[in-house]
């Protein structure tokens, strides 16, 4: 099974490829034989279906584990393996903003802000990725007493100014593109002492907020080093255990080479992707053709 919307082959008829939905209804060893399953789908149930299947099928590779997704359904564990790679090399530095988890009780937080060192304004987001709309909005809290106001569980990340452009890193197996897309504006020292209050915004970086057109700072729009990318790609590959996911990604605004990744999504809209249906396809393929090598081998 591929599950996937209609579109994604719609131009590769020839390439042997066959999408077949999964009946949740019945069994899924009683269907297929499957060379990939490719899922989206979240919960208990379903996770231990498909960790069984993974048990009695190991010649089917499922698109991703369901462990290594709920790793990155949880923004406090999602950003660790960025900060424990601490990336630093001859092309940049990469790392994560410094944050804190907030668990319950919204009175504490301006305490435990003070105790952790943060310093406003703070970006607050919901703890758990559910792929609701909800999980992915975001609050900009300017001032120490309105951060009682925000709503526990949530994650607290020191807000970088970063010329208002972020970048997906969409990452498919090695493949790798990248996308500017709008953000938060900066915060001047101006701004943060005479505003107060949180404010929210929704989902920042959709697809209509493309800024890959827009008459950006050649300083703002320049692209992360593609060799750093690439070896942030293949390193997260490794410790996430996933193929398909992206990043966002900013740089402090002032420097060429200092990065931060922001939030690393799992299985995100690959419509957005330049070249989508032609990567998406290959990277099906070249997993299948090293499935039947490493079948055709064992087997020999």
């Amino acid at each position: 099974m591929l599950r996937r919307k209609p579109p994604l082959v719609s131009n590769e008829p020839n390439k042997g490829i066959s999408f077949v939905a999964i009946d949740q209804n019945r069994s899924l060893s009683e269907q297929g034989p499957f060379d990939i399953v490719l899922h989206k789908l979240s919960g208990k149930e379903w996770r231990q279906i498909l960790e069984d299947y993974r048990q009695t099928h190991p010649e089917v590779t499922v698109l991703d584990p369901p462990d290594a997704i709920q790793h990155v359904h949880n923004r406090q564990s999602m950003l660790q393996d960025v900060a424990d790679l601490n990336l630093s090399n001859s092309y940049g530095k990469v790392g994560v903003p410094k944050q804190l988890v907030v668990k319950r009780d919204a009175s504490s937080i301006p305490d435990a802000v003070t105790k952790a060192g943060l310093k406003l304004p703070l970006v607050a987001k919901p703890l758990v990725v559910d792929g609701s709309a909800k999980s992915h909005e975001l609050s900009l809290a300017y001032d120490q007493y309105s951060l009682q106001k925000l709503e526990p569980p949530l994650v607290l990340q020191e807000f970088v100014n970063h010329g208002g452009v972020l970048f997906k890193v969409y990452i498919v197996g090695e493949a790798i593109k990248v996308v500017r897309r709008f953000s938060l504006p900066d915060v001047t020292k101006r701004e943060l002492s005479k505003n107060a209050g949180v404010f929210r915004f929704p989902r920042v970086s959709c697809a209509a907020a493309s800024a890959d057109d827009a008459d950006l700072d050649p300083c703002v729009a320049e692209l992360p080093p593609r060799p750093l990318l690439e070896r942030l790609a293949r390193e997260l590959r490794r410790r996430l255990g996933l193929r398909l996911f992206n990043l966002d990604i900013i740089r402090e605004h002032g420097t060429r080479d200092r990065f931060y990744v922001i939030d690393i999504n799992y299985f995100p809209g690959y419509g957005k992707m330049p070249e989508y249906e032609h990567i998406f396809t290959d990277f099906l393929l070249s997993l299948a053709e090293s499935n039947y090598k490493r079948l055709s081998g064992s087997n020999g």
